[in-house]
């Protein structure tokens, strides 16, 4: 009897190891044709064999998604002296060869396990290959215990991984250092194993690295008629996808990673990572290789596999996949909407990528600038099919008041299409769907790099770019009635000078435009006082002998602080033509105790 599990179990195995050779040959196809640059593949492979569009489409996109986390992770970590790449199921891939002619490898060792007879003819290949063995600056150290091959910065061990404490061993002989920050990967491995010893192997990752990143790439919904034809191929070859039961969703992927000691952890399909993380113009130099037109299956494979980022430890606080939420984004907006809750809405990547969507970011109210880890994304969608509100950029959001509901008044900017837009959103705030409210009052004109401001129940507009691209002077008022709102001028006396690109307060009935950008003005903008009672508007130049000059205050963020009457600005600058580029690196501390007196 246990021969006969013993029997069925190396067949298994043998099975998954054969999972190896035909994804090479896959990979090596993709590079072929030139979807990905690999040049060492080929030594891999004994039998070349082309393969359809859809499969190079396949593994040009999960190649992709790994080089992108792990190219995060070399980022992320640069500067320490010593740092680790541990691939589970490593295989062929030649992960290490490709890194290491580049350049990317400074200061980290390369960690790749698999069954011992894989690994061994993977060494044999090394050892026999001119152009690899010149990589690796040899062919390596005498075979000792798990180690079928060693140099100085690549290690390759024969271990089974459901057999942790092997695996724990080998790894420490082949000295793999827990402390050191360290990538974890593991493409198409997981699912080949049983549930409790792929859950063991996470568990005990979380709990053996303090610092570290464990990147999956693998399948995922299996109810569906695709994920039911894709789990048969899988048993009829011996390699049963055993996760896909427990964890069949994102969502279920995600817990299972949280729940096992990690700190993060974010996970998209492919069809998301093709379309967020690849830039317009490679998709397109991609679709011109060979003739394609299987685009139902191409959604459908993309929709059943997924990357996935786990993390711990302050220095990779932010996963990866992070990299196109808000951190992302040019000129959105953030507005708070309770002490724990904020909107993220619309901003752009490109001019013509523009379409992000709005996030939630959710955080503690006890929550320090210091620990970034506790801000939880979630991208959302207004319930209202017709609202446009995020597929915009340089806008304003400002929280308004309408019999008693709250609402973010989402208006002006730019879009891909329209150069600047005169249009506004209602966004119901505990409902999340847009409102359509009277708006009385003639329409000022279309604006883009304006500010606003909460003011008794409604919105102060004040400056901005108009149609023609002409800085404007304007101060609007989105005054509540009883029925809704109604548009109404500010007069100001003497007219303030034209800006954009500025930020904007109201204190006691006062509006705060501070810094932007002018024309025609032998001075830079500093801060602009204007009465909403009287309309008497003054500007002061900021004191710069005790500032760092200098300061640019456009795309910049301000905080007025009421009880000390004081400005913090943060941020700002940006290119100086081919002049280079200046980003104010510190935040400055304004007093206007004077001013706010005097007026």
């Amino acid at each position: 009897m246990g021969r006969s599990r013993s029997a069925r179990r190396a067949a298994r195995d043998q099975a998954i190891q054969g999972t190896n050779d035909s994804s090479i040959v896959s990979k090596c196809s993709t590079a072929a044709l030139g979807y990905i640059q690999d040049g060492f593949l080929q030594y891999f492979v004994t039998k070349r064999c082309r393969r359809a569009p859809l499969i190079h489409w396949g593994y040009y996109v999960r190649a992709r998604a790994v080089d992108h986390c792990v190219r995060e992770f070399l980022l992320q970590s640069q500067g320490r002296p010593r740092r680790q790449i541990l691939s589970f199921g490593a295989g062929f891939d030649s992960l290490y060869f490709r890194l290491k002619a580049v350049g990317l490898l400074s200061c980290t060792v390369v960690y790749e396990v698999d069954f011992p007879s894989v690994t061994s003819r993977k060494a044999a290949l090394i050892k026999g290959t001119e152009n690899l063995a010149m990589v690796v600056g040899g062919v390596g150290g005498r075979e000792s215990g798990a180690m079928t091959f060693s140099v100085e910065d690549y290690k390759l061990l024969g271990v089974d991984l459901s057999e942790l404490s092997k695996l724990e061993q080998a790894l420490k002989e082949a000295g793999l250092d827990p402390e050191v920050p360290t990538m974890l990967l593991a493409e198409v491995v997981l699912a080949y194993m049983e549930i409790s010893r792929s859950d063991a192997l996470i568990q005990w990752a979380a709990q053996h690295f303090p610092c570290a990143q464990f990147v999956v790439y693998e399948q995922m919904h299996p109810e569906d008629p695709f994920g039911r034809i894709m789990q048969q191929h899988f048993s009829r070859l011996n390699s049963v996808l055993h996760t896909l039961a427990q964890y069949p969703n994102c969502e279920a992927q995600r817990r299972r990673f949280l729940q096992r000691g990690w700190a993060e952890c974010s996970i998209i399909d492919m069809n998301e990572f093709y379309a967020s993380f690849i830039p317009e113009d490679e998709r397109r130099r991609v679709q011109a290789l060979e003739p394609f037109d299987e685009y139902e299956e191409w959604h459908l494979k993309c929709s059943h596999y997924f990357i996935l980022a786990a993390s711990k430890g302050k220095e990779l606080a932010w996963t990866p996949l992070f990299s196109r939420m808000p951190g992302g984004r040019l000129f959105h907006t953030v507005t708070c909407v309770s002490g724990s809750q904020a909107l993220a809405v619309g901003g752009r990547m490109s001019p013509t990528n523009a379409d992000l969507g709005i996030l939630w970011l959710r955080f503690p109210e006890s929550m320090t600038a210091s620990d970034p880890d506790c801000v939880v994304v979630e991208l959302v969608s207004p319930q209202s099919a017709e609202d446009l509100a995020s597929s915009r950029w340089r806008h304003t959001t400002t929280e308004v008041t309408c019999q008693g509901q709250k609402y973010l008044f989402i208006y002006g900017g730019r879009s891909a299409v329209q150069p600047v837009l005169g249009d506004w959103s209602f966004l119901h705030l505990e409902e999340f769907s847009c409102r359509k409210i009277p708006v009385g009052g003639p329409v000022p004109e279309g604006r883009h790099s304006h500010s606003a401001c909460s003011w008794n129940g409604g919105a102060l507009i004040a400056g901005g770019l108009g149609a023609a691209e002409q800085p404007l002077n304007s101060v609007l008022f989105l005054r509540p009635t009883g029925s809704g709102f109604q548009w109404q001028g500010v007069e100001t006396h003497p007219p303030f000078i034209p800006r954009y690109s500025h930020t904007a307060h109201v204190h006691n009935g006062k509006l705060l435009l501070v810094g932007g950008v002018w024309l025609h003005s032998a001075s830079v903008p500093g801060v602009t006082v204007i009465d909403l009672m009287t309309g008497f508007s003054l500007d002061y130049q900021i004191d710069t002998v005790s500032l760092n000059w200098p300061l640019m205050l456009h795309n910049h963020s301000s905080i007025f602080l009421p009880d000390k009457r004081e400005l913090l600005l943060i941020g700002g600058g940006g290119n100086c033509f081919s002049f280079g580029t200046h980003l104010n690196l510190r935040p400055v501390c304004v007093c206007l105790s004077n001013i706010l007196t005097s007026q």
